[in-house]
């Protein structure tokens, strides 16, 4: 089964992030490069780390024409800052990997529709 790890940012997080000295940044980074390293064989698709929210465009396709605007779909504090596609057995087994995943603290979850 496919699931998407959406990784979530918080606010607490950045701040985190950049208290940190050059070295304990560093430190943190190889944890994450470890967790991939890990668990390389059930990511079939790497993703990539995106851009901050204030470089998102939105399409909205609700009304009578399409409009587009500058920014997220939607307001708010916690944004997902990357993703990473697993192929795994089963929900639980995903569980078991993203409850080791070292970076930002909020992990989303969500199957790929086959």
């Amino acid at each position: 089964m496919k699931y998407v790890l959406m990784f979530v940012d918080t606010p607490e997080f950045a701040q985190e992030l950049e208290a940190m000295s050059p070295a304990e940044l560093e430190q943190a980074y190889q944890k994450v490069y470890q967790w991939f390293a890990d668990h390389a064989p059930k990511i079939t698709n790497r993703g990539a780390k995106l851009q901050g929210a204030e470089s998102a465009t939105t399409v909205r396709l609700d009304g009578a024409v399409p409009v587009t605007t500058d920014g997220p779909f939607m307001e708010g504090k916690e944004v997902i800052s990357g993703f990473v596609e697993l192929d795994v057995a089963d929900l639980d087994e995903a569980l078991r990997i993203v409850k080791s995943w070292p970076g930002c603290p909020v992990v989303e979850i969500r199957p790929v529709e086959s």
